[in-house]
């Protein structure tokens, strides 16, 4: 099982925004990773003074990158999200340290 985790930081004024937009998160794009090839256990997003973390653990994260580049569901909810999160390279963090 892979784990994966981003960083996202939204735009100054728009923390409540993007907090309301999760709150009804679509059917299409949930649907779009759990009925993938990707096999995915977790995926949560957690946000703090506008820095949003987000991890996931999959089975298959190359399947899970081509929900994430190639699905129409993710394309709707990137459209929704313009504007209130500030565009990055949208590269994976690194784990360095993990206790279990």
């Amino acid at each position: 099982m892979a784990r994966i985790a981003f960083h996202l930081e939204i735009e100054d004024g728009k923390r409540e925004e993007y907090r309301t937009k999760h709150e009804n998160v679509p059917e299409a794009l949930e649907s779009a990773y759990l009925d993938s090839d990707a096999g995915l256990q977790t995926y949560s997003v957690f946000e703090k003074d506008g820095h949003v973390f987000g991890f996931m653990e999959v089975d298959d994260p190359e399947a899970i990158q081509e929900v994430m580049d190639n699905s129409e569901a993710q394309a709707d909810w990137a459209e929704v999200m313009s504007g209130i999160t500030v565009e990055t390279d949208d590269s994976w963090m690194d784990e360095v340290y993990r206790m279990v």
